[in-house]
């Protein structure tokens, strides 16, 4: 099982494949990705350059609703390869292999590597600074809820803490 980081690779270099297919880019990212898989194989190189082919085929000749599920189709199909070259690998040829992977990545397709997450994720290409104002709330991940607006006072019967910037409220029940 590859980590999330590698994962995340992979589900860049499959979509930099169709991102590159048809463009300027293609020819350098197909020498580039068949010589990656090939490890210097020639035969293997020279059958990884047929895929890639293939699947600029494919995605030329797709059109409509049917282009949309094409790149789809072909971005998974990248994906799983190379996430099972990786997974194909020792430790130390697999961080060897991701750092090639990622350099290739953004040498051939810049901006091939963004940082993105999923519904509900966060995701950063660097330091971030959460701020808030007029009543907003800002945070990376809020978990069980959260709303605007004073807070209720503490109720040190029921175990609620008071702090120095909530001093303690008096119990109207207790008169």
């Amino acid at each position: 099982m590859l980590t999330e980081a590698l994962a995340m690779l992979a589900a860049a270099g499959g979509t930099a494949v169709v991102q590159a297919a048809g463009n300027d880019a293609w020819a350098g990212l197909r020498q580039q990705l068949a010589r990656w898989f090939g490890r210097g194989d020639t035969e293997r190189e020279q059958a990884e350059l047929e895929r890639l082919d293939q699947t600029a085929q494919a995605l030329e000749q797709a059109a409509g609703e049917e282009a949309e599920r094409e790149q789809i189709r072909q971005e998974a199909s990248w994906q799983t390869r190379i996430e099972n070259m990786l997974e194909s690998l020792n430790d130390r040829e697999r961080e060897k292999a991701a750092a090639s992977l990622r350099s290739l990545l953004a040498e051939a397709v810049p901006g091939s590597l963004q940082i993105s997450a999923a519904a509900g994720g966060v995701a950063a290409g660097g330091d971030i600074t959460p701020t808030a104002d007029h009543g907003s709330i800002a945070a990376a991940v809020i978990e069980g809820g959260a709303q605007i607006g004073t807070p209720p006072p503490a109720n040190p019967s029921r175990g609620e803490r008071t702090g120095p910037e909530r001093p303690p409220t008096p119990d109207p029940s207790q008169g």
